[in-house]
């Protein structure tokens, strides 16, 4: 296997959103990117009440940290999408689901937390990526 496997299988739902199963080869560098929120350079929040514009900014942050490692945004295995109880998860998603869009898109989780770590933040993305060598 020369490239990473992201698999749907039978008997589990379909979506285009998601795929269920990743196979990562030997030989690959693993990437994994903590949790981002949607602050600025300076550590202030962007968006204040806004999910869908912190959706982006923590998704551009979550780029820009892949990027660091060499690493792109098709070449996540996994995200981890944290909302904050209340927020509107189709309006935080659909902020950011064109960048997330592929033909063999990543895995995903996402929950609902009571609060996170940056005062005022609705959403907190992590990935864990994997590059070819």
């Amino acid at each position: 296997m020369a490239s990473i496997q992201r698999l749907r299988p039978e008997g589990l739902v379909s979506s285009p959103a998601f795929s269920h199963v990743a196979v990562v080869p030997p030989g690959a560098t693993t990437i994994y990117v903590g949790g981002q929120n949607a602050v600025d350079a300076a550590g202030a929040l962007i968006g204040e009440g806004d999910v869908a514009a912190q959706s982006e900014q923590a998704l551009e942050n979550a780029q820009t940290a892949l990027a660091a490692a060499g690493a792109t945004l098709a070449d996540v295995v996994q995200w981890t999408v944290l909302f904050v109880e209340g927020a509107d998860i189709a309006a935080g998603y659909g902020a950011i689901a064109a960048k997330l869009a592929s033909a063999e898109p990543a895995l995903v989780t996402a929950a609902f937390v009571s609060g996170l770590g940056v005062p005022g933040a609705l959403v907190e993305i992590s990935a864990v990526a994997a590059v070819m060598q």
